[in-house]
């Protein structure tokens, strides 16, 4: 479980990270990286649409993607918002290793615009 603090909660904060936010994404999962001046820990939002699958589905995946990136908040720049879009078959792969495998992408993709 992610901490109320850490979480992307605002319909705001989604949009602005989506629409202009730095993007990497691969055949089942999507992330977003929206960087801000601020000193607030990262803070963390999930898309999980109906094409993913079924409700318990849906839930299973929201659980696996809240651990997966739990570890990760801290390396993640002050700050920040990211968004993760589940895309249908993400069921089918291991959550934690399409974690690992986008993470460092969209994080120097972020860097290098700096």
């Amino acid at each position: 479980m992610l901490p109320r603090s850490a979480r992307l909660t605002s319909p705001n904060d989604f949009a602005r990270t989506t629409k202009s936010g730095f993007r990497a994404a691969s055949k089942f999962l999507v992330f977003y990286l929206y960087a801000t001046p601020s000193d607030a820990p990262a803070r963390c939002g999930l898309i999980i649409n109906k094409s993913a699958g079924g409700s318990v589905l849906r839930h299973r995946l929201a659980r696996q993607l809240r651990h997966g990136i739990r570890e990760h908040l801290i390396a993640l720049p002050k700050g920040s918002l990211v968004v993760m879009r589940a895309l249908p078959g993400l069921s089918k792969v291991d959550v934690r290793e399409e974690i690992d495998h986008l993470l460092p992408k969209v994080l120097e993709k972020a860097m290098a615009n700096k």
